[in-house]
């Protein structure tokens, strides 16, 4: 995973940096191989990383799952069009969308549609079922386009 630092953020430095860095690659990593690959001895590293996680630098740990070993093998990119786009309408449809564990990302787009959402199920016939129960009747929701993808060629996490 190639980590991209902002570079405003100037309190960062070098070796909080490999510090980061080892860390999206392995968030389980004891503090003592933490500190031998940043060149530092444990303390100072488990200051670091107390530093970043109170700062919000890391937002938090969490296990990778594989999705196709748990079944869901399935994904569908999915443009939504709302009927309402005021301030009201996109906080309601974004708090139900929170609400639909099949849907595994969701982002507000610039662009000829609203949202553009990512969608994990098993299968084609379980995608149909959560779109027509579950993405159709969100609130505000004008219309649907899905997209199906075929391979992952490149994806976060796996």
């Amino acid at each position: 995973m190639t980590l991209n630092i902002p570079s405003d953020l100037t309190a960062l430095d070098r070796y909080d940096t490999a510090i980061l860095r080892a860390l999206s690659e392995d968030g389980r990593m004891p503090v003592a191989e933490l500190a031998r690959r940043v060149g530092l001895t444990k303390t100072p590293v488990q200051a670091r990383v107390k530093r970043l996680e109170e700062t919000g630098v890391i937002a938090g740990y969490q296990a990778v799952l594989n999705p196709i070993r748990m079944g869901l093998a399935h994904v569908a990119y999915v443009e939504v069009r709302l009927s309402d786009t005021r301030e009201a309408a996109l906080q309601a449809f974004n708090r139900a969308v929170r609400a639909v564990p099949e849907i595994e990302e969701c982002h507000m787009m610039a662009a000829a549609f609203d949202y553009l959402m990512k969608v994990r199920t098993s299968d084609i016939a379980d995608y149909r079922r959560v779109l027509g129960e579950r993405i159709s009747t969100l609130p505000h929701v004008a219309s649907t386009s899905t997209f199906v993808a075929m391979e992952a060629v490149k994806e976060a996490g796996l």
